[in-house]
């Protein structure tokens, strides 16, 4: 029984010194670990991506403005056609028979109009006989050989005759006005029945056809559209729809690129040809059409597909480099140690500096904001990073921060943070641009921390700021 106590306390005293001997060791290396990333050498491409939908450039739909049954289709789906060609037919029964009467209608006015014309001319004769005998009358009742009576009745004749003459010539007027009103009935009939055979407008391919051959179209209240023809395939347009935050980045002639699902491994090459100006809303989000141009001369690409487009607005080629993750890091250490390190390293003007670390992907400004914000104040004037801050201490409450002064940490050989403060350029919310080094040296190589954590850290992701003991930073 002794002997079991005496290996249940030598057992409990080799667990207690293990036990000792691990916390002496964790808190003497309770130091954080950084993870680092390069600075390196490379291109940057500033891009704006948006989707669009691949168009003809000119595309007719053909419909028929006259009602009835489609009798014969002379086009399908991709059949290639010619101005002029006859594509379809609607059956012209009743538009013949519509035009045979118009033309009988024609017939009869014209035959009314001939006879108005002969009782005008019997009219008139009869006018000249009534007033030759009146006149003969008036001399005889001069004479006494008539009487009053006699030259009274002979005059109401003559006028009499005289008024059936003008109204012999207002009958031929209404006739002729009747064959005219004719004429235009038979140029409608005429008119009708030249729709009931529909024609291509332009040179192309038939890319839709909605009808088939016993289909009743109706034209009644508007022109059903019974083909869709696209007039050249080769030379196509991507509608693209573009925020309104990225229009004023995108100008005529630019080169564009674009991928569509139908072929993944394929990138297509046009260029802008115009942004529209009618703004389109949906749910308080503004976008713009804009229309590239783009050759097609395989026609591998149909109208109607989707494109992926990436428009570059700005290049810098062979530029050093840093990740967006080593602006957005900032260390776990009082206010008092950071403006230490700052001081150590002839950095000024620290709370400035760390507040324009805020820039990609930090804070509450999107990349885009931030984006449009630093070239904004790179086209400024002032240096805040060279003649502003240095030697001044200038704060945040004096001087409003500069989004394109930035300050990373870079981890040293010896394990320690050494601040730099630099101006960026254009960035592709991967890696940003490194225009110019204010304050510090940053090199090809140098590893930049992007985030910490202590030995005794849970499983937070790194580059949080604000960490405790025992999280990671």
């Amino acid at each position: 029984m002794q002997l079991l106590k005496r290996h249940w306390l030598i057992a409990s005293g080799i667990i207690v010194a293990i036990a000792l001997l691990a916390a002496f060791k964790f808190k003497g290396s309770d130091k954080p670990q950084y993870f680092t990333t390069k600075v390196d050498r490379g291109d940057i491409r500033d891009v704006v991506e948006a989707t669009g939908t691949i168009n003809a450039v000119t595309t007719v739909q053909v419909g028929s403005q006259v009602s009835g049954t489609i009798s014969h289709l002379a086009a399908d789906f991709n059949s290639r056609v010619k101005k002029g060609q006859v594509i379809a037919q609607i059956d012209p029964s009743l538009f013949e028979g519509t035009l045979l009467q118009a033309k009988a209608d024609l017939s009869n006015a014209q035959a009314n109009l001939a006879a108005s014309k002969a009782n005008a001319e019997k009219a008139r004769a009869t006018a000249v006989q009534t007033k030759a005998d009146y006149e003969r009358t008036q001399g005889l009742t001069k004479e006494g050989v008539m009487s009053q009576q006699q030259l009274d009745l002979a005059k109401a004749n003559a006028e009499s005759a005289q008024a059936a003459v003008s109204a012999a010539e207002a009958q031929v007027i209404q006739a002729a006005a009747q064959v005219k009103q004719k004429e235009a009935a038979v140029t409608v009939a005429q008119t009708n029945l030249n729709y009931t055979t529909i024609h291509a407008p332009i040179d192309g391919t038939v890319i839709a056809r909605n009808v088939d051959v016993g289909q009743t179209v109706a034209a009644s209240l508007q022109a059903p559209t019974l083909f869709t023809i696209a007039q050249d395939l080769t030379k196509m347009q991507v509608y693209a729809s573009t925020d309104e935050s990225d229009v004023g980045m995108i100008r005529p002639e630019q080169t564009v690129t674009f991928k569509v699902d139908a072929y993944p491994k394929d990138t297509f090459t046009g260029r802008v040809s115009q942004v529209r100006m009618n703004a389109t809303t949906v749910q308080n989000v503004v976008t713009y059409n804009t229309v590239i141009d783009f050759d097609n001369p395989d026609t591998k690409l149909f109208p109607g597909m989707t494109a992926y487009i990436t428009i570059p607005v700005a290049t810098a080629k062979n530029v050093l480099r840093v990740p967006n993750g080593a602006l957005r890091y900032k260390p776990d250490m009082k206010a008092e140690d950071i403006r230490a390190l700052y001081k150590k390293y002839g950095l000024q003007g620290g709370e400035q500096t760390r507040a324009s670390t805020e820039g990609p992907g930090a804070g509450g400004a999107s990349g885009k904001q931030w984006r449009a914000q630093s070239q904004g104040s790179r086209g400024g004037g002032g240096d805040t990073g060279s003649g502003g801050d240095t030697g001044h201490g200038d704060t945040a409450q004096t001087r409003a921060p500069r989004l394109d002064v930035a300050v990373v940490w870079k981890l040293r050989s010896d394990k320690t943070l050494e601040p730099v403060r630099i101006r960026t350029g254009i960035t592709d919310h991967t890696v940003t641009e490194v225009t110019q080094v204010l304050n510090g040296d940053l090199k090809d190589g140098d590893q930049l921390v992007t985030g910490a954590m202590t030995a005794t850290s849970g499983s937070r992701p790194p580059g949080m700021g604000g960490a405790q003991p025992g999280r990671m930073r």
